[in-house]
């Protein structure tokens, strides 16, 4: 939808919103599945004794947070 808003010469103000409201999007599904991997992969991994997942956390965070 933005790729076409961009193409079709939409005002930019209104691309920016479009832009931002993904944005948020994509915000809330990555919340969403970063708490369901830390109550399911996560935890079950470190219930085994995996505590390599900690690691592994810490590095997707970092990733995250650029």
């Amino acid at each position: 939808g933005i790729r076409s808003m961009v193409e079709n010469g939409a005002y930019c103000p209104d691309i920016l919103v479009q832009s931002a409201a993904a944005n948020a999007a994509l915000n809330a599904f990555n919340k969403e599945l970063l708490a369901s991997h830390l109550r399911s992969c996560v935890a079950n991994d470190i219930r085994e004794g995996h505590d390599e997942v900690i690691d592994e956390l810490v590095a997707t965070l970092q990733k995250l947070m650029k």
